[in-house]
């Protein structure tokens, strides 16, 4: 499989972004929803956060990376026939994920540089993120009204991306087994693609 993405399919820098991302932000999510219900003074809610945050960093600089990866290398067009209606919902719904795969976790590490004056954040205890610059002099009255705002920004856009995920797979069932053409495909690893399309 080649590294860079061609007019047909997408290439295997481009494949494994998209699983990575993709199987993150599931998981996370997953997290999130669980932590929602928890105290926060609770050991697993303390666990839990640990890895949210780490997992959310970790798909902040994953999302940095297909964002340049992208700017870099032409994606394949999308196949012949689709109506116009179609055409435009598709390059919305990729546009609002390139969005929400950058905002869901800046709004996380905002959040997090306010809630902990700037202190840095551990990531899977293997190295410390910083705060966000400009955000590690403020004390917590101070901080406070940025978090809740933060906080706010961050669920919603979180519970966007719960919304979108099944459209985006629906959508991607709808080309595979209805009009059966290679827009699954070609984003899965070790597949051929259909002659006939």
């Amino acid at each position: 499989m080649k590294a860079l993405d061609s007019p047909v399919r997408y290439g295997a820098v481009a494949m494994t972004l998209h699983w990575l991302i993709a199987s993150t932000i599931i998981v996370n999510l997953y997290i999130g929803i669980e932590m929602a219900d928890m105290a926060r003074g609770d050991p697993d809610h303390i666990t839990y956060l640990f890895y949210h945050k780490s997992i959310g960093l970790t798909v902040l600089v994953l999302s940095g990376l297909r964002l340049i990866w992208r700017w870099m290398n032409p994606v394949p067009p999308p196949p012949h026939g689709l109506n116009r209606l179609i055409r435009v919902s598709a390059k919305f719904m990729h546009y609002l994920f390139y969005v929400l795969i950058i905002l869901i976790p800046l709004a996380g590490w905002l959040m997090v540089s306010v809630g902990a004056q700037g202190h840095a954040t551990p990531v899977f205890g293997l190295f410390n993120w910083p705060a966000f610059p400009g955000l590690s002099g403020m004390t917590r009255s101070q901080g406070h009204p940025y978090h809740e705002a933060f906080e706010t920004i961050h669920t919603w856009l979180a519970w966007s991306m719960v919304g979108l995920i099944p459209l985006h797979i629906g959508a991607a069932l709808y080309h595979h087994y209805v009009r059966g053409d290679n827009v699954l495909v070609r984003m899965l690893p070790g597949t051929r693609l259909r002659r006939s399309v």
